[in-house]
């Protein structure tokens, strides 16, 4: 059986009518789209969209197909962009949200209690 865009993890019924909704029907239309198109989609972040991506071409490579639009000189799945890149920028807005959360809770905690002797 032709693998399908469904059979990616982390893709369910409505990312796959997200990306239909984009011209993106297939999985050969998936890996021949480029990580730029796929992140103008809502729902695609970079980080994402670098894993659909790499899923997606392994299941072409389990499946036997390898001839895709970019062995014939198409859109690169992965221009311009690293795999690491797109994880440490979500690394960084983890950090600033935790430390941003631990600001606003001055005053509970530790501390003396006050009208108690």
């Amino acid at each position: 059986m032709k693998p399908a865009i469904i059979d990616i993890p982390g893709i369910g019924p409505a990312a796959v009518e997200t990306l239909g909704e984009h011209d993106i029907k297939s999985l050969a239309d998936l890996v021949n789209s480029s990580v730029e198109q796929i992140t103008t989609i809502p729902g695609f972040t970079e980080a994402r969209t670098i894993r659909i991506l790499a899923a997606a071409n392994d299941l072409l490579a389990a499946s036997g197909i390898t001839e895709s639009a970019k062995d014939k000189g198409g859109k690169s799945g992965k221009k311009g962009k690293s795999a690491s890149k797109g994880k440490k920028g979500k690394k960084g807005k983890k950090g600033k949200k935790g430390k941003k959360g631990k600001k606003g809770k001055k005053g509970k905690g530790k501390g003396k209690k006050k009208g108690k002797k």
